[in-house]
């Protein structure tokens, strides 16, 4: 594919994509029309059958058809629409609790409605929570897919349908145009002679198709794909390494005596794990080739500490620190830390965030192109391209697996110096096991904190069923009346912003009327940042007593006095999540932290032991190795939202054997073919190469 050739099929080519649906679509990295080819399911639904209510299994994923009894809206705590459905074998209801009064208007007596969804026990039986439904009248008969139904990644304002429509668009524009039509040079026993034609099959697999085949990623339409990808990557890390390793590191002598008074003013001293890590990062500094390094701590384990140091060292040498991290919060609680630490040593501080406001904005950059301030903590904001250093020796990222290698690479061009490369700290509290460095980070030295600080107690873990949540709701009065302070995490209820929101708000009217004593406050991610760093900083002085949440607070936030987290619908998370979750507890020395999982029952196996497994260990590294065990093959999706994953379809733990063979294929690309190299890299990283407009 000749360079550039995406951009003559912008994705505004498709019929009723207009500016609104663009913005929409580049959102999910879907500029071109081949990007929306490659925009990959993460699962898919079987559709293609109707169930009888009378014979519908519990918690199976499963569609039926019946007429609508009625439809109410009901108040009972909160607001539900209450949809009865009958087929003649049995009857079912439907139950919502964010709706549109144009929504109800639909559910008129006498329609039919087709539901696709886990049927579970209600108070009248059967019942599906906020399914995906389709109503039509008596006498229509709507057609029944003929083909698996993907399920896509997707946004806010985006709906399902919408999407598949438009990527089965695209695929006709592929084909009339002859895009994504090259020859694969392997048997095509299985039919699938050339890229598009497995990119099709993926996005429309028959009737017939296994759907188990599909779901562990070994189908192998999927397999071509799955090794190219890899390559790609491979070839990527094993090209910005190369770049990078060619050109000099900063000269970082060691400051002694600004680290020895550093480190006195703390009033704590450095764990035997820290002051090990902090050894090899000194090191690194002396080597002929910049550092390239990541450091694995559990959650509280003093990685902020480290990163600081190595930031003092680099002022010590006159060079300055970008300091990146993937949330406002994050990084607004990484700049208190440092300006605490750093004013009496005479360093200066600065913070630039996406909601810096211009006249701020404008002295922060002319500060930094002059070299006034030594450190500069940031999001995104920090790639773009009037963000410019006066002389960068170090670069660090938290929480590095929210962002891709090349967005880490991007950083590295802040030096301004094709000859020379800035060190590159980067930390996470996720362990990533070698096959995901390998492929997804590219070959970085590893350091690990494997040692909380001294009196950093465990978090003691139990779980309790919703029907004991009247008695929960007392202990937090309880627990907030003896002075602590409390989160109350809402998690996702489908994959929307909005929906997450609407759930925190019920969730925070609904403690509010219960216990009025208790100064309760609410964040999610769609208050304004103004607003949820007023709710948050109240958190913080003790103003408020509980904080409603979702899980935007997963990052970042630092309250030591918080000694209980209540995590609602555990079972929807991954373990990942929820041990990052719980470590916004136990913050405080010698202080007793507790996390309750307040489940809906009945809880699948999956579920029972990711609950179990929180309950008998605080080892973010045990609990990062059982995730991935529990996930399997499968759960591609679920991996990316962890963060471990910044992948469409490949997953280098389930695919392990296919690492050396494009480890060895990429090699020979690398050696014979710059050109396929640098399309495949364009293929499926392309539109993440370059970051510094974001």
């Amino acid at each position: 594919m000749p360079e550039g050739s995406k951009q003559n099929h912008p994705i505004n080519k498709i019929k009723g994509v207009g500016p609104k649906i663009s913005e929409l679509l580049g959102n999910l990295g879907i500029f071109n029309v081949e990007d929306a080819l490659f925009h990959l399911p993460y699962k898919y639904e079987d559709r293609t059958n109707l169930t009888p209510i009378g014979d519908a299994p519990y918690e199976i994923p499963l569609l039926v058809e019946g007429e609508i009894l009625n439809s109410t809206v009901v108040f009972r705590g909160k607001r539900m629409l209450i949809t009865e459905i009958f087929d003649g074998t049995g009857r079912m209801t439907m139950r919502m609790f964010h709706f549109a009064l144009a929504q109800h208007k639909t559910l008129k007596k006498g329609h039919k409605i087709r539901c696709f969804g886990n049927i579970r026990h209600g108070p009248k039986g059967k019942e599906m929570i906020h399914p995906q439904y389709q109503v039509f009248s008596k006498d229509e008969e709507p057609k029944i897919e003929d083909h698996l139904t993907p399920i896509y990644p997707s946004t806010s304002n985006l709906q399902q349908g919408r999407l598949r429509k438009l990527i089965q668009e695209s695929i006709v524009y592929c084909k009339k145009n002859n895009l994504l039509e090259e020859i694969w040079e392997t048997d095509h026993k299985e039919g699938f002679k050339d890229l598009l034609s497995a990119l099709s099959f993926i996005h429309n697999p028959p009737t017939e198709t296994s759907l188990e085949l599909l779901s562990s990623g070994q189908h192998p339409a999927q397999k071509k794909l799955i090794k190219e990808e890899l390559v790609a990557h491979i070839l990527c890390s094993g090209m910005l390494k190369r770049e990078t390793e060619l050109r000099k590191p900063p000269q970082m002598r060691s400051g002694s005596k600004k680290e020895d008074q550093f480190l006195s003013s703390l009033g704590f001293t450095l764990t035997n794990a820290q002051t090990r890590v902090w050894s090899e990062i000194k090191q690194d500094f002396n080597q002929k080739t910049p550092m390239r390094r990541l450091l694995q701590g559990d959650v509280g384990s003093g990685k902020t500490v480290i990163a600081a140091l190595a930031a003092l060292q680099a002022a010590h040498n006159g060079l300055q620190t970008a300091f990146m991290c993937p949330t406002e919060i994050l990084a607004e609680q990484h700049y208190e830390n440092l300006t605490g630490w750093f004013t009496d040593l005479g360093i200066k501080v600065d913070l630039l965030l996406g909601s810096t406001k211009a006249k701020e904005r404008k002295r922060i950059l002319l500060d930094l192109v002059n070299g006034d301030t030594q450190v500069l903590l940031g999001t995104h904001a920090l790639f773009q391209k009037d963000v410019i250093f006066k002389s960068v020796g170090l670069t660090i990222i938290d929480e590095q697996h929210r962002f891709g290698v090349h967005q880490r690479f991007t950083l590295l061009e802040k030096g301004g110096d094709k000859e020379k490369s800035p060190h590159q700290l980067i930390m996470t509290a996720t362990p990533i096991p070698r096959t995901l460095s390998m492929t997804v980070y590219g070959a970085l030295d590893t350091s690990i904190i494997d040692e909380l600080p001294p009196g950093r107690r465990p978090v003691k873990t139990t779980s309790r069923p919703n029907s004991m949540r009247s008695k929960v709701i007392k202990r937090i009065e309880e627990v907030c009346l003896e002075g602590q302070r409390v989160y109350w995490v809402c998690t996702l209820i489908e994959d929307s912003d909005e929906l997450e929101a609407q759930a925190a708000e019920e969730l925070f009217k609904e403690i509010s009327k219960e216990i009025p004593k208790v100064r309760t406050g609410l964040v999610h991610g769609r208050l304004k940042k103004e607003e949820k760093d007023k709710v948050i900083n109240k958190f913080r002085r003790g103003d408020i007593q509980l904080l409603v949440c979702t899980t935007v607070i997963e990052v970042g936030v630092d309250v030591p006095e918080a000694t209980l987290m209540i995590i609602e619908n555990p079972e929807r998370l991954g373990l990942a999540q929820l041990h990052q979750l719980r470590g916004r507890v136990g913050r405080k020395a010698d202080s007793d932290s507790h996390c309750l999982l307040l489940f809906k029952e009945p809880l699948t196996d999956l579920a029972k032991e990711r609950i179990n497994t929180m309950e008998d260990t605080n080892d973010g590294f045990i609990i990062a190795e059982k995730d991935l065990e529990l996930r399997g093959g499968g759960d591609i999706h679920g991996l990316r939202q962890s963060g471990l994953m910044n992948l469409k379809i490949a997953n280098p733990i389930r695919d392990s054997d296919l690492l050396e063979l494009a480890q060895e294929e990429a090699l020979l690309i690398a050696k014979t073919n710059e050109i396929q190299a640098r399309s495949l890299i364009e293929r499926w990283i392309g539109s993440r190469l370059d970051y510094s407009d974001s």
